[in-house]
This record gives structure tokens, sequence and C-alpha cells, in this order.
């Protein structure tokens, strides 16, 4: 059954303001008396109950922010007297609740006002039905009840209240139950003033309850962190204190092996102040030095800033290497090391005698950049680009290292990796200059062209700056984030393919071409460098087996046809290795042997690569009407290609162009001008085109697996169609390149040079060439201009002039 709460008579009461404060009854609290209106309350309370003989009565009333509450308690003064600390005091036992109501008089300086008793009807604690005004059961008041005291008691014996624990199990009444949470020192004035005015005792002990259950909660939680907390103390603590322990005795160690013993930080500051480096370089060491010596032992940051600190260290920051400024004996080097190449080696003598000038001038650093260099080697693979940068390193004086970026993708190659991430390394640039250990290397950036590029950054955008003259004396790389000085590196870039160098990188580097080898110069590298190379590799003594130049000549053009030499080594190892194990196995007459032209067959087996001009007639390309021959670029260098052409039978009904070979669009559309130009020009040069309307054009490139492109074969496809219908065969020793017009007009190509080169190794003896090309013969190599007959044209019409032989038969057979 649920509480009844009805009202006493009116009493009459002076009141005892408590500021901040709440005082339950049942409560008996001890208040001082040194506070006016306290006094003032006891004493009106006082003189009132003297005549009867009662205890004093007073209001207790919360007064929260000057404003007093609607409920009060009605208090008992017990005792008057002194305190523990000796100020007068008075001792209070609260009764209970009253129901505030209009002010009036009474004796004394205290504030007297009416109020009435709030009386509660517990309800019977005994089972039964639930009461009529639908409070909970009587089960449910028991149940609440055990939960309060169970609660209580939990919260009283983690404070150590053993004494109090007896005393809240002794108590019967709900109204008394709930009013002992008073006491609760974890409640706000707000929490006890809700439950002075709630006056159900039911409600009021549901309401208890879940604030204590809500602490409880809290303090578990509380328990808990600081549970965890206490546990991460006590391993720092462990964990300083062995450190300290195990500091002291390496401190010892190092006493007893005569080392010095101080501080790790102390030793980096004082090798970067001993360290000559640059001002603002030294400022951010020392920066991180202090860094270093705040950080704790087990932060990782340290491991962190005694990298970086090592990487500055190790870098030579201002070691240069000496200059070679004998510009004859450079070049004498340069000679002596590497066959051809005149243009790279005019570059490099060029730049050296330039900085001698400026030194003897006194101009070495000009705007705080120095004199270095940034060359592009481009050329066919085998050609020495790569071992031209040792070579130039070598006249120079300098130091070399190599950075292969073939392959490269992520940007941070370059830059090197942000200080943030584990494992952080500075770029391949730095790491360069590091392990040549001076300012001033020779760098050769190998295989430029290879660089990839994908979701981790393009290193090819990352090398604009390391290779643009007019920024990379203040490169930054991402791991030091110091400047570092490059402009007196001497950067060479080695590619193959031009076209895949991006052109912003492109335009900060000067281009030398390396078109490869003549044949002279093949039999002088392979003489001087390769011979005398594969002879030590096959254990074989100078002198032991000497290859005549008709042997290396042969070498060079039947059984290889290359730009550069690499084949041309394998050529000549495997020949030396055939010499060394017929000597082993006793198939050999004693050392030393020379071996000639006529006995690489039975060496080394048949050549691969006969010249067109050395075959039997029959056997020819060119031998049928409709074949030509050309010349292209491939990455590899120059090389010889050729054109067939073919008339389809007039009764398959199959009209109009047919191309194969894996051939581009511009190489397509060549061949459609080619044959426009034909169709249209066909009186005037005596074809027979009318038969063109009824029978289809087949053209073929051979190594149809080759991918082909480019408009330079469009006056081969147009001679190779001019042999089909007039049936004169192309001649043999003739090569042509150039684009053709619809008028017939004959435009520049480029490579010239690389496609002369392969003209010569293919044993073409007549080349055609377009007339606005004439000036790039001033880049092919003498000794092959003499041995060419090269034709400059500007119109189709001459080329079919110069590559068409006499016709043989007639004009309509042949068609």
């Amino acid at each position: 059954m649920a509480a009844d709460v009805t009202a006493h008579s009116p009493l009459t009461l002076p009141v005892l303001p408590l500021d901040d404060e709440v005082v339950l009854p049942g409560m008996v609290v001890p208040l001082d008396l040194s506070d006016t209106e306290v006094r003032a309350a006891v004493e009106a309370a006082q003189a009132a109950a003297r005549p009867s003989g009662n205890k004093p009565k007073v209001l207790l009333v919360p007064r929260i922010d000057g404003t007093y509450a609607a409920t009060g308690v009605l208090g008992t003064v017990e005792q008057v007297g002194r305190l523990s600390d000796g100020d007068p005091g008075a001792l209070i036992r609260g009764v209970g609740r009253v129901r505030i109501g209009a002010g009036t008089t009474g004796p004394g300086a205290a504030l007297w006002v009416e109020g009435a008793m709030v009386e509660e009807t517990v309800p019977d604690p005994s089972p039964g039905p639930q009461g009529a005004r639908g409070g909970p059961m009587p089960g449910a008041v028991t149940e609440l009840v055990k939960e309060y005291k169970a609660l209580a008691t939990d919260w009283l014996k983690r404070r150590g209240a053993w004494q109090v624990v007896d005393r809240v199990q002794q108590i019967e009444g709900i109204s008394q139950l709930a009013d002992n949470s008073g006491y609760s020192p974890f409640l706000t004035t707000a929490q006890k003033i809700e439950l002075l005015e709630t006056t159900d005792p039911v409600a009021r002990l549901k309401l208890a309850t879940e604030q204590l259950r809500d602490h409880l909660a809290e303090q578990d939680v509380a328990e808990s962190i600081a549970k965890d907390v206490q546990e991460g103390v006590d391993k720092q603590q462990r964990e300083f204190l062995l450190r300290r322990q195990l500091e002291a005795v390496r401190k010892e160690l190092r006493e007893l092996n005569g080392q010095d013993g101080d501080d790790e930080s102390d030793d980096y500051r004082a090798r970067v102040e001993a360290a000559d480096l640059p001002e603002k370089v030294r400022e951010a060491a020392l920066k991180e030095v202090e860094k270093l010596e705040r950080a704790s032992d087990q932060s990782p940051e340290g491991s962190w800033i005694r990298t970086w600190l090592d990487t500055v260290l190790e870098l030579p920051w201002n070691e240069r290497t000496e200059d070679a400024y004998d510009i004859r004996g450079a070049k004498a080097t340069l000679e002596a090391e590497h066959a051809g190449l005149q243009d790279v080696k005019e570059r490099i003598t060029e730049y050296l005698a330039v900085r001698k000038r400026r030194a003897d001038r006194g101009l070495g650093v000009v705007g705080g950049r120095r004199g270095g260099a940034v060359l592009a080697l481009v050329g066919p693979p085998g050609v020495g680009k790569t071992s031209l940068g040792e070579s130039v390193a070598h006249a120079m004086g300098r130091k070399f290292v190599r950075v292969a970026l073939g392959g490269v993708r992520d940007e941070a190659e370059i830059r090197g990796h942000r200080r943030t991430y584990v494992g952080a390394l500075p770029g391949r640039i730095v790491r360069a200059i590091k392990e040549a250990g001076s300012m001033n290397p020779v760098v050769l950036l190998d295989e430029i062209d290879k660089v990839g590029s994908d979701f981790r950054g393009d290193p090819a955008a990352a090398l604009l700056e390391v290779l643009d003259p007019a920024q990379n004396h203040t490169f930054r790389d991402h791991y030091l984030e110091v400047e570092l000085d490059l402009s007196d590196v001497v950067f060479l870039a080695t590619a193959n393919v031009l076209e895949a160098i991006p052109e912003a990188l492109l335009d900060r580097m000067e281009l030398v071409r390396l078109d490869g080898y003549t044949e002279d110069e093949k039999i002088v590298i392979a003489r001087d460098h390769l011979v005398p190379r594969q002879l030590e590799r096959a254990g074989l003594a100078v002198g032991e087996v000497t290859l005549d130049d008709s042997a290396l000549r042969k070498l060079a053009g039947e059984y290889t046809r290359e730009a550069g030499v690499r084949n041309l080594e394998r050529s000549i190892a495997r020949l030396l290795r055939k010499v060394a194990a017929q000597q082993e196995l006793g198939d050999r007459e004693e050392l030393p042997l020379t071996i000639t032209d006529g006995e690489l067959r039975a060496l080394i087996g048949r050549p691969h690569h006969v010249p067109e001009s050395a075959q039997d007639p029959a056997e020819r390309r060119t031998a049928v009407p409709g074949v030509a021959t050309g010349l292209a670029v491939t990455g590899a260098g120059g090389d010889v290609l050729f054109v067939e052409a073919s008339l389809a039978d007039p009764e398959t009904g199959a009209a109009g162009l047919t191309l194969t070979g894996q051939l581009g669009d511009v190489m397509k559309e060549s061949a459609q001008i080619a044959l426009s130009f034909l169709r249209s020009h066909g009186a005037e040069l005596e074809l027979p085109v009318a038969d063109l309307k009824d029978r289809g054009v087949h053209i073929h490139f051979p190594a149809g697996a080759v991918p082909k492109d480019g408009p330079s074969a469009g006056v081969t496809m147009t001679t190779a169609l001019a042999s089909l219908l007039s049936g004169r065969l192309v001649r043999t020793d003739v090569a042509m390149t150039g684009e053709v017009s619809l008028t017939g007009r004959v435009l520049p190509v480029g490579g010239v040079k690389q496609k002369l080169l392969a003209a010569h190794r293919a044993g073409i003896t007549t080349v055609v060439i377009p007339k606005r090309n004439e000036a790039d013969l001033d880049d092919v190599p003498a000794e092959i201009l003499d041995r060419l007959e090269v034709h400059p044209v500007t119109d189709v019409r001459q080329v079919l002039e110069l590559a068409l032989s006499p016709a043989e038969v007639p004009v309509t057979a042949a068609a």
C-alpha cells in the first residue's frame, strides 16, 4: 500500500538557514554558533522553550544562492556547548519534514515562520495484493530495502566503515532508511534537496537507491582507470629504474675501458659543434640535439633523431675534390678509354675549359650557384653510355656514383621519405652524395627513360628540381629538410628512347646523342678493350690468342648487327671459350694462336647477318618486283626495313588496300598517300594503274611481331608499289628514307645518322634521303660518308629514277 502523507496543526518555529547544506530527518549534525543567524535561531528557540521546559525546536531550511527551499526539517537542539575545535556549537537532531508557510513574529532576532509537519504512512511490508492507490507490491518494497542495504554495505566496506554497516542493517523503517542517505558525502546539494522534498517514503528510497547505484558504478570505472594508470606508472618507474641501472653499468664499463663516460646527447652536441657544417644546417642539428636531450630514453623519437643526426654528420657538406684542369690530359683519357663518341668528349672538354677559366678569374660561385652540368646521353643499348660516366669522372678527377633509376616508381626514392614514417631514409640523390664523400661528384642517372609512376608519385617530376641548374643549389630532401647544394654536381643521365623522357625533364638537360659505332670504331673497341677483357675472363694470357682485324671485321659485320658492341663482346667471349676448351681437351696445338676470318665458321658456326649484296642474286629479297629496302630507327638503333607489295587476282574481287605487319596509324596513312599518288600520276610515270580499280593491293612489312610506326617509310612504299606495277626490280644496293606527300614531295625525317650507320652495317652502298635532311650529314662520321653514295632528293620521281632498275619484262606482263 502506498504511503499516506498528511499535515499536522501549524507550528511556529525560528528559521535556522543552512547555506549549501541539507539535513534530513534522523540526522544529528553539529552547527557552529559563531554564525550570527545560527546563534539567533538557537537563542530564539531556547527562549520560546524555556517556559515549557521542552527541548528547543528550530526549523532547518536549506538556502541555495539566497533562496529558501519550500520544505524544511524540524530539529531539536540536543546540546549546546563547545565543538572539537573549541568554538561554540550546538548539536541538532532532525525530527521530521515541515511544509513552510507564511512568516510570523517571535522572540529574539531570528526569522519566525509558520509550518505544518508532514505525516508519512509506511506501507505494510507483509505480502499481499497491490495497493488500491497503485503503489508497489509489498514484496517489491522488501526487495527495494534489501537492495539499498546491500549497496550501502558495499559502499561502506569500500570506505572501511565497518562499524556503520551494522547500524544500517538494523534500520527497519523505509523512511528512516531513505533519510539515512543524507549522510552520503558524494550526494550533491541538489540531490539532497530532491530527497528532502520527496515526501513518499518508497519513492524516496527508490531515489536514494538509484543515486547510490550510480555512484558505485562511477566508482568502479574510476577504480579501473586508477588501476590501469597505477600499473602504467609502476611499469614506467620500474623501466626508469632499470634504465638508470643500465646507464650506471655502461658508465662503469666505459670507465674501466678508458672511454669517455659522457652522455650520448652530450656526445652528439660535441660532434655537431666540431663538424664543418653550413650555418643553417648547424642550427637545425643543434635543435635536434636539444630535442634528444629532452626526450626520454624509452621514447622512439630519440632513435629517429639519432639516425637523422648520423646522416647529417656523415654528409660531406664542405668536402670537394679538385678538378683536373689539364684539358689535354683529360681529353687523352677520354680518347684512351672510349673510341668514337666525339660529341660527348667535346662537351666534357668544353666544360673543363670553362671551369678552369672561371676558377682563374674568381668566378667559381656566381649567385650562389656553382658550375655544374646536366647532360642526357641518349642512344641505343651497348654504345657505352654507362661506362662513359666513369670515364668522365676519371678525366675530371672526381668521384663517381651510379644511381639506377630503371623501374623506380616512388617519388620518395628521389626526394626521400618524411621522418614521420618508420624506417624513413633520405632519397637516392642524398645517398649518392654521401657515398661519394664529396659535394661535386659525377652522378650517373642510369636509365632515366624507364622511370615509372603510380599512386606513390612521379619520380620524373621529383627529378625536375634535381636537374634544374637554377634550382638545385637549394635542393631540399624530405628526410633532411635542410638545403643541399647540388649545383657543383655533374649529372649524366642515360636513356635509350628519347620520347619516353617527359618534355619538362628533357628541357632541363643538354641532349647528346650516341647513335652507335661505325665498323671501324667497333674494330678499335674490340682490339683495345673487348679482347683483352675477355682473354682475362677466359683464363688466357695476352698474346696466347690474337684476333686479326679481318676476323674482328667479320664478327662485327656478319655475326652481329647492332649499334653497340655487347653482342660483339659475346661473340668474342664465345670464340675464346671455344679455343680454351679445345686447348684443355687436347684438340688444338700449343698456343699462341692467331685467328683469321677463315677460321670463324669452324669455331662458332655460320654468320647470321650476311649483307644482301653478298648473297646470290636469286636469293635476295629484292629479286622480285614489289620489294624495296627502307631505313628505320628502333630502340636498338638504326635498322634496315623491307617493304613488300603484291596485287590480288582480279577474279577474287578483293579490291582496296590491305596493310599487315603491325603498323601504326601514321604508317597506314603513309601507305594510303603512296597509293593515291601513284593513282593520280600513273600516266605521267608510265604505270598501268587502271587495273587498281578491280584488284586489291597488299603491302606487308616483315617481322610482323614488331610494332612499326612513323612517316619515314613513305618513299619506300611508293617505290615498292611502283616496282610492282612497272615490273622493274628495286636495286639491291639502294636503301631510302623520307616522308612522301600527295604531290610527290619528299619531306624530312629524323634519325638520319642512325639510319646511315644501319645502311653501312647492312652492306648498302647507295642511300636516298630528303634534301632538307642534308644538314644532318655533318653528324655522320666521315668514313661512313666515304663508303656511301648519298642522294638528297626533293621529289619521289627522283627516288624512282635512282632506285628502279631498267625494265626487263613488258609492263603489261608485270601488271
